[in-house]
């Protein structure tokens, strides 16, 4: 069983340089061990996830286009992730919200390519499928 995610979660993303915390606002009034817990919802941009440092992908247009400046040479630049669509798969079995909730196993994909997973949920009591 993995975890339930709560705000305060630290999330990594595949090409950004450093972890996240994830921000979830208290609208669904579920608490888990505390803080706010988080549904499959919880992915938008700035919002929920501010920002993984520097972002390294070349399908990124920014890191294209100082890439090119510098002669081919891969420059990170500052991440501002793309999350258009929720988080996968969520909890087949347990709702906040009438979502599901996010679990410790989910994956959030960002349109320039990086996979962002949840490296701590933020607490360790509460336990979903």
């Amino acid at each position: 069983m993995s975890q339930l995610v709560v705000a305060g979660a630290m999330c990594r993303c595949s090409f950004g340089a450093t972890p996240c915390p994830l921000v979830v606002l208290p609208t669904n009034r579920v608490m888990a061990g505390g803080p706010p817990a988080a549904t499959i919802m919880d992915h938008k941009p700035i919002v929920n996830l501010a920002t993984f440092g520097l972002c390294r992908s070349p399908a990124n247009p920014i890191v294209a286009a100082a890439t090119a400046a510098a002669l081919g040479v891969l420059t990170p630049m500052p991440c501002i992730p793309v999350t258009t669509a929720p988080w996968i798969p969520g909890s087949p079995t347990v709702l906040i919200g009438n979502m599901p909730a996010l679990n410790s196993s989910s994956k959030l994909l960002c349109n320039w390519g990086g996979v962002i997973q949840v490296d701590f949920p933020g607490q360790v009591t509460v336990s979903v499928p």
